[in-house]
């Protein structure tokens, strides 16, 4: 997917469309208050000023054309179900939703989102497991089983190729990319030599994850 319209100019919707632009997205953002799109303006590709419950401006600026919808329309319940239902009936390919909580959720879910966050839980999430664990950088909870973590190479590791550690075998996760510096390796190759400043970005079951880094924790 490479572009975006955003729906709803809160602190949520705000990072999530600076940080789209600066990838490389065309990104679009739609909100009433004159005074957001102003502040955003030079940071996406395209700012209007309109309500996001209006079927005609929504049509008028062409969603249909973006390939995603991030709605983030705050804690209203009711608007974040109008702008959903428009979106699917508009026949809008991925609709990601902000929600605050279970309900919130399950009904955004049944109207047709494809995915629901929970900003502050998802960070909360994030923010906790960095703080118990010093090995792991980053964590993205991928579902209840399932995570992607950014984990710092375990000291015995260094050194040794892939098929050497064979960790798949030996941990039940796999290893999706490899970052040292500005480079990045994606899906490296069995013959790879592990360098003492990798950091591996593995996926796997989030029992497998807590496993591998409860053997590593004192490394």
């Amino acid at each position: 997917m490479h572009s975006f319209v955003i729906l709803g100019l809160g602190r949520f919707g705000q990072s999530v469309a600076k940080t789209l632009y600066d990838l490389g997205c065309e990104v679009l953002v739609i909100d009433e208050n004159e005074e957001l799109i102003q502040s955003i303006y030079n940071h996406v590709t395209h700012a209007i000023i309109g309500n996001v419950t209006d079927k005609n401006v929504l049509k008028s600026a062409g969603i249909k054309n973006f390939d995603a919808a991030v709605v983030s329309t705050g804690k209203n319940l009711e608007t974040s179900i109008i702008v959903t239902q428009i979106l699917k009936e508009m026949g809008m390919g991925y609709i990601l939703a902000k929600t605050q909580n279970d309900l919130h959720a399950r009904v955004l879910t049944k109207l047709g989102a494809d995915r629901v966050v929970f900003p502050e839980h998802d960070m909360g999430v994030r923010i906790a497991h960095n703080l118990v664990s010093t090995n792991i950088i980053d964590y993205i909870e991928l579902s209840p089983d399932y995570s992607i973590v950014e984990i710092n190479l375990p000291a015995n590791w260094e050194g040794k190729t892939l098929y050497e550690l064979d960790i798949r075998a030996k941990y039940g996760i796999n290893i999706i990319a490899i970052k040292n510096g500005l480079h990045i390796n994606v899906a490296p190759t069995a013959d790879y030599v592990t360098n003492s400043n990798d950091l591996l970005v593995v996926i796997g079951l989030n029992s497998a994850i807590d496993k591998l880094n409860s053997r590593h924790s004192k490394i």
